[in-house]
């Protein structure tokens, strides 16, 4: 079955588009009001290039929302749970956005330019209106836009290499959730080490769009010695490294404590940080889910999928699996899944399957590798 993207400026095609076409881009996801691609033809390849090689995914869809003026600061600590008051520039650190009932909107990584500059590295919601009706609502001094800033990341134990031969050994100090300004002849980035994966690697965020194609040319003459090739955020190596998909692992209700992200909620923050009193009485009256691992089992490897099976012990629906995988390095089955806080790891239960079949499991702790 063949299909084609109708045009649209409610999708945005990334400065990477026309080399991921040359490429080989099979298929994209909307992501952000933008095309994420999401596959060149050959899924093991492209898993095995991750785990063992190099990768380079163009995760432009990734955006940045600019936060920038007197009262950036202030802003940004009222827009996440997290106390931000040891946060230096050049630091990049993980986040959960909450609404006003506790509920995760987005999972960014803050980049911190200066006391009076910040980045939020988004997953896919709208930050930005959000952003703007909470700094009009409190009467902030800022500006919020969106930079001309597309991120492109090279992930893989040779990673650091490739990053090292396009810009100089200097890179290999860089240290995780580390940010530097960088430059390319012409071509101006940020070099974080940081990215959507558990197997080390940069990220180039690129600050003019007009370079796009000459910087992937650049990365990919670079990593050609050590067999770079492209990809995108995998699937497989995700669920087998727990790592969270904001909007796939959770839903309208999913608080931060439910997903495994109490590490960042700091409800000592002041009471006007969105979510914050919501954040405290879920603490307080404990959550009602969890999000653990599950083994699946099953004479033959199951494809990826995140079609929300259900979660079953004797008549009672636990819960969901949110995405699952063959997972080649455990050669089983995985899964990740939100089920009730009663269900435990090493418990033995039955998934539906969406196409009705039911097949045998065992809940585990993640992550899995």
């Amino acid at each position: 079955m063949s299909f084609n993207i109708s045009e649209s400026p409610r999708v945005r095609r990334s400065p990477f588009f026309d080399s991921t076409i040359e490429d080989g881009v099979v298929s994209f996801l909307p992501y952000n009001k933008m095309l994420l691609p999401t596959g060149y033809g050959d899924p093991r390849a492209e898993y095995e290039r991750l785990i063992k090689g190099v990768a380079m995914w163009d995760v432009a869809a990734q955006r940045q929302i600019q936060i920038s003026g007197p009262d950036a600061c202030k802003l940004v600590q009222v827009l996440t749970p997290r106390k931000l008051d040891q946060m230096t520039p050049g630091v990049g650190w993980y986040t959960a956005i909450c609404n006003h009932a506790g509920t995760i909107i987005n999972d960014p990584v803050l980049l911190k330019h200066a006391e009076d500059k910040y980045w939020f590295s988004i997953a896919d919601s709208d930050m930005l209106l959000w952003s703007r009706a909470i700094a009009h609502e409190r009467g902030f001094n800022v500006t919020i836009c969106e930079p001309d800033v597309s991120p492109l990341a090279i992930q893989g134990p040779y990673a650091e290499d490739v990053v090292a031969a396009l810009l100089g050994e200097e890179i290999r100090s860089i240290r995780h959730f580390r940010f530097e300004y960088g430059e390319l002849d012409t071509i101006p980035m940020i070099v974080a080490r940081s990215g959507w994966s558990k197997q080390g690697g940069f990220e180039l965020y690129l600050m003019n769009s007009a370079k796009g194609s000459e910087l992937w040319q650049r990365v990919k003459q670079a990593g050609k010695p050590f067999d770079i090739g492209p990809g995108c955020p995998n699937p497989t190596e995700r669920i087998e490294s727990g790592l969270l998909s904001y909007g796939g692992d959770t839903d309208d209700e999913t608080n931060p404590f439910e997903v495994r992200l109490e590490r960042y909620i700091h409800l000592d923050v002041p009471d006007d940080v969105i979510g914050v009193q919501a954040l405290r009485k879920i603490y307080a009256d404990g959550v009602r889910r969890h999000q653990l691992g599950i083994f699946i089992n099953s004479d033959k490897p199951l494809g990826y999928s995140n079609q929300y099976s259900q979660v079953i012990a004797g008549s009672e629906v636990l819960g969901k699996i949110t995405a699952q995988s063959w997972s080649p390095r455990l050669k089983k089955n995985i899964g990740l899944c939100l089920v009730s806080i009663e269900a435990q790891p090493g418990d033995d239960v039955m998934i539906k399957l969406h196409n009705g079949y039911h097949l045998e499991a065992q809940l585990t702790v993640l992550p899995f590798l």
